[in-house]
């Protein structure tokens, strides 16, 4: 009896240090912790709730990335009465991207929250930016709509969306040159091909071409990375000719 009483005291410590640590980023204490357990549970450890339904972050992931969109939607329709559909879906774009969320999530450190059977530095930086959106599913499921748009307000709107700023952020390098590359009549060519080298993670590698001529390299562990890194590169060699 007295050891199941110390487990179970041991438990109940731990779900508390996790309550306080959660409770010190939203800014209340969670009603339902489970939510928030789920949020940082890795599918990797392949975890299943009473009906059978694998558990992890995966579909909080989705409904959070679902309440950001609609947050950030309002929040542009009413600061941009002028704005057209094409111009907010541009701006919505820019402050949701994957880079962005990745950051938001490195800043508020949430891997160290993570269950998995995986090392930590096995990730690639893309659970950055899942586990925030996974998050703002917990925080949604757990209070609703409105404590979730105070918490994007908090950590995404105020502090980081600057509309002229936005304005001339570039989101796809690989985009901004295809269309150069078209309006101007060149010819760009990606070559992509795996290189493994002494990593443990596959990378890949990607030479890119303009009329023939090597322009850039790129290297990450996916193909539409080190493409993007490629093109970034190209794009700041033939920044002259990309703006006249």
């Amino acid at each position: 009896m007295n050891l199941i009483r110390k487990i179970t005291n041991s438990h109940a410590g731990k779900d508390e240090e996790f309550v306080v640590a959660i409770k010190k980023i939203i800014g209340y204490r969670p009603r339902k912790i489970e939510f928030y357990k789920e949020a940082f549970t890795h599918s990797s450890l392949k975890k299943m709730n009473d009906a059978g339904v694998p558990m992890n972050y995966e579909r909080l992931e989705f409904l959070g990335d679902a309440i950001l969109g609609a947050v950030i939607a309002n929040y542009l329709f009413k600061k941009i009465p002028a704005g057209d559909e094409g111009y907010l879906t541009q701006m919505r774009s820019k402050i949701v991207s994957r880079e962005h969320l990745n950051e938001l999530g490195k800043d508020l450190d949430l891997i160290k929250f993570v269950a998995s059977s995986i090392p930590n530095s096995n990730f690639g930086d893309n659970i950055h930016g899942n586990l925030f959106e996974a998050l703002i599913g917990a925080i949604h499921s757990d209070r609703g709509y409105s404590f979730t748009e105070k918490f994007i307000f908090r950590f995404v709107i105020e502090p980081y969306v600057d509309i002229e700023r936005l304005e001339g952020k570039i989101t796809s390098y690989k985009s901004v040159l295809i269309e150069w590359s078209q309006k101007n009549k060149k010819k760009i060519k990606y070559h992509v091909y795996e290189d493994t080298g002494n990593d443990t993670l596959k990378h890949f590698s990607v030479k890119l071409h303009v009329d023939q001529e090597l322009i850039s390299k790129g290297r990450a562990t996916s193909k539409k990375k080190a493409e993007e890194i490629a093109s970034k590169r190209a794009y700041y060699r033939l920044k002259p000719q990309i703006e006249q």
